[in-house]
């Protein structure tokens, strides 16, 4: 899966001109935290929610209303934006785009295609492909597995869960050290589960149940 499978296309964007207090505006009636900024078609910088709350004087201020408006209406993005805008291509890989993130502690990535802005990916989307590739939405159980790396051990457990009925729902693995790991599968509820753990703990050799729970 890439990014272009999941990020948001229609992209509300501001020019560096675009005052404090029209971007604020946009972001509450849009439901939306950032807003790339751009001029003659070109990203110059992003401005997120967070940036607009830091840059409003506190509460202790000891300006009058009028004041206040006087300041508010002459502060612009282009004061408040940063400039170091992270971006991705529609080709990467989404797990690229997580680790970018992570990596940079930033919630979004602008995605670009040569210099235009086609979209952006939220640390909300990549949740939402977490969520679907986890079968988290979808009745059935869900087992985690101590198991050995050994070679086939992971399509033997798959093979059984077949045999018992179950259709399995999601599969995914992580590592707990170089000898062992973890492997968690979402299976559906026409899984006989009192055969198949039996014939599992009886044959299958290398393989433990961490956990299992029924949703």
């Amino acid at each position: 899966m890439f990014v272009k499978d999941i990020m948001t296309t229609n992209v509300v964007t501001v020019s560096p001109e675009t005052t404090f207090q029209e971007a604020m505006e946009i972001i509450r009636t849009k439901g939306i935290r950032r807003l790339p900024v751009v001029k003659n078609d070109r990203v110059v910088g992003i401005v997120a929610e967070k940036d607009l709350l830091k840059a409003s004087p506190s509460q202790a201020t000891t300006l009058d209303v009028w004041e206040l408006t006087t300041l508010l209406g002459k502060l612009t993005v282009k004061q408040i934006m940063k400039k170091d805008v992270v971006h991705v291509h529609p080709n990467t890989p989404i797990e690229e785009a997580a680790k970018i993130m992570t990596d940079r502690k930033i919630g979004s990535l602008l995605v670009m295609e040569e210099e235009r802005l086609v979209g952006i990916v939220t640390e909300t989307d990549i949740f939402k492909v977490f969520i679907n590739m986890l079968g988290a939405r979808e009745k059935g159980f869900r087992y985690v597995f101590r198991v050995r790396n050994v070679p086939g051990i992971l399509a033997r457990i798959l093979n059984l869960m077949n045999q018992c009925g179950g259709d399995v729902i999601a599969v995914s693995t992580y590592e707990k050290s170089e000898e062992e790991y973890n492997v968690v599968i979402k299976v559906k509820p026409s899984l006989d589960r009192e055969n198949f753990e039996k014939k599992l703990l009886e044959g299958v050799p290398n393989v433990s149940i961490i956990d299992v729970r029924q949703d």
